[in-house]
């Protein structure tokens, strides 16, 4: 379904435009937008987009698709569970939940065919999930298996008492043993698929220490203080050391098809019910250790 905007439409907030034309609710609306489920010029967008003249409006989806995620049997990596939560390793190149164009063979499709005991505080679109990785990296998060689990560990991450710490390999030596990287983040105006360092974006703070220097490139350890959409991504690329084969910010030659060189290796968090501390740590993966000896031995 598509709209062309004429010249009496324009001025008007896209959400409140499409109650109009679709006879639809605002919050259907806006959850639409929100999984970009709706484009324009076939771009991503927010609710409050005021439209203009040529403009393009897009339907490519709907809730229903997303919602109704279909249990899919996986071999997940659990490094642990109980009767509240569990630990999963992800593997790079997996989708953590359904949107527009992934609407199976995502982490959630496998958690409902694991086990039927999974939050539902972000509703049917994300059950269970508490916190995110992008699609091509690699390692550690946390599921709740209820929503008092959930409440409790989200409660941590905005205390910022649940701990993350990443590996990755950049471009470039660093000359640092450490830093810390304190630069707003907010959505680029100009690429709606990219996020960038803005002083009207919101608090971003990610601590650098840098493990191996190689003559082209650093391995470094990113624990996040704030979790931002692309944050470690972002912040690499704005301090000059993107991370290798990242497909939005860096450019250049890939090093292989495998997905950016980030990976979630360590998660700690206090137990909800046991309220005793927990830390779980996994090894990168075999294509990142293989990625990472080329370089090193540069």
């Amino acid at each position: 379904m598509e709209y062309k905007i004429i010249d009496e439409d324009d001025l008007i907030r896209l959400d409140k435009y499409l109650i109009k034309k679709m006879n639809m609710s605002r919050n259907k609306i806006q959850e639409m937008i929100k999984e970009n489920l709706i484009l324009v010029n076939d771009k991503k967008t927010k609710n409050s987009y005021v439209l203009k003249p040529n403009d393009e409006v897009k339907i490519v989806g709907t809730l229903k698709e997303v919602t109704n995620a279909k249990p899919e049997k996986m071999d997940l990596n659990i490094l642990y569970e109980d009767s509240d939560l569990m630990v999963i390793n992800k593997p790079s190149g997996m989708v953590v939940h359904p949107s527009f164009g992934h609407f199976t063979n995502t982490l959630v499709n496998g958690l409902l065919a694991h086990t039927e005991s999974l939050s539902s505080n972000n509703g049917d679109i994300r059950p269970g999930i508490v916190h995110r990785i992008d699609k091509d990296t690699s390692g550690l998060l946390v599921i709740a298996k209820n929503n008092e689990t959930h409440n409790l560990l989200a409660k941590q991450l905005k205390d910022k008492t649940l701990s993350r710490i990443y590996v990755a390999l950049v471009k470039g030596r660093i000359n640092y043993d450490s830093l810390t990287i304190d630069a707003p983040i907010a959505r680029d105006t100009s690429n709606r698929k990219k996020m960038c360092v803005n002083e009207n974006g919101k608090d971003a703070v990610t601590h650098v220490k840098v493990l191996e220097r190689y003559k082209n490139a650093s391995l470094v350890e990113c624990k996040l203080e704030t979790g931002r959409t692309h944050q470690i991504r972002v912040h690499m690329a704005y301090i000059g050391h993107p991370i290798i084969n990242d497909p939005v910010y860096s450019s250049g030659k890939k090093a292989s098809d495998f997905g950016q060189m980030l990976h979630a290796k360590e998660i700690g968090f206090i137990h909800p019910r046991t309220n005793k501390y927990m830390s779980f740590s996994c090894d990168v993966p075999d294509e990142f250790k293989i990625i990472n000896e080329k370089y090193k031995s540069e």
